[in-house]
């Protein structure tokens, strides 16, 4: 390696991406749900509960679509876009007996995903009976989970309007064990690469990043006097199994997750199974 390849990697090495704090504000939630009478009463009193961390915002609006304000997914994305909503309330296979199986998110909530502009709350289905114990309850702790945490501070910035005071925010970053190994098993094949200091490089700078950028969100939080506790899970892995164990394991509330794509119309190759596999806890879907 050149004098100048050797600066230039230190320089770069030497760049990292900071934590930019917007506190946001909730003004107007569309609560949609397929039920009727006193179901729906139930129904967003449950949401309300659950999101109390928003009632901070005294000036909420809160509108509800029930089973008689839409017949099909025309209907419903039509309503979503006739006001500013800032946040979509719902759960999976609106309109349909399809919650008894747990293969699919169902028409309405799938391309209202993909669609919406605004963060959409998924909640368990109230007539599965699947939900954990401790789900509705509470956002005492909220897991922040995507496969490039680095620069990504509107969904971390989701993750601390949504965890309640002194609480526990999780920030996961899972890097694709298989695909690493790909990597290496390339590398191998190339003489002049030392196979062995590269892995470990390698691996070392690739948890390195979004640790880095972890402890600045941390930082930056405490500074701002944003009264929650940040935890870090920076790890190789497999990002399904990873993220069924820990929310298994520390019993989160909520999980936080990107949808969209910019490369492509389908929804994000890492949200989709995790909707599906994870239905036993509210997802914020991004």
């Amino acid at each position: 390696m050149s004098q100048v390849d050797q600066f230039e990697s230190v320089f770069r090495a030497a760049i990292k991406d900071v934590f930019v704090y917007k506190p946001i504000d909730f003004k107007k939630v569309l609560i949609v749900t397929d039920l009727l009478g006193k179901d729906v009463d139930l129904f967003v009193e449950k949401i309300k509960h659950f999101t109390q961390v928003l009632v901070a915002d005294k000036d909420i609006q809160w509108q509800v679509l029930t089973a008689n304000d839409f017949q099909s997914t025309e209907d419903l994305l039509a309503i979503t876009k006739t006001d500013n909503y800032d946040l979509i309330c719902t759960y999976r296979n609106l309109q349909s007996n399809a919650w008894q199986f747990p293969h699919s998110l169902g028409a309405h909530l799938d391309v209202l995903l993909q669609l919406s502009v605004v963060p959409v709350l998924v909640l368990p289905h109230p007539k599965a009976g699947y939900a954990y114990e401790h789900a509705l309850q509470q956002t005492n702790k909220v897991m922040v989970l995507t496969d490039h945490l680095s620069n990504d501070h509107n969904i971390v910035n989701q993750g601390v309007k949504f965890t309640q005071k002194k609480g526990q925010l999780f920030l996961v970053h899972i890097e694709d064990q298989q695909i690493f190994e790909r990597y290496l098993d390339a590398i191998a094949k190339i003489p002049s690469i030392e196979t062995d200091n590269a892995q470990q490089e390698l691996q070392q700078q690739l948890l390195k990043m979004p640790k880095d950028y972890i402890r600045s969100c941390r930082d930056i939080l405490s500074a701002s006097q944003v009264d929650i506790e940040v935890i870090k899970i920076v790890e190789f892995g497999h990002h399904l199994a990873q993220c069924r164990r820990y929310v298994e394991q520390e019993k989160i509330d909520l999980l936080v997750m990107r949808t969209k794509d910019d490369d492509q119309l389908a929804m994000h190759g890492l949200a989709y199974p995790l909707a599906i596999e994870i239905r036993q806890i509210p997802l914020l879907m991004l």
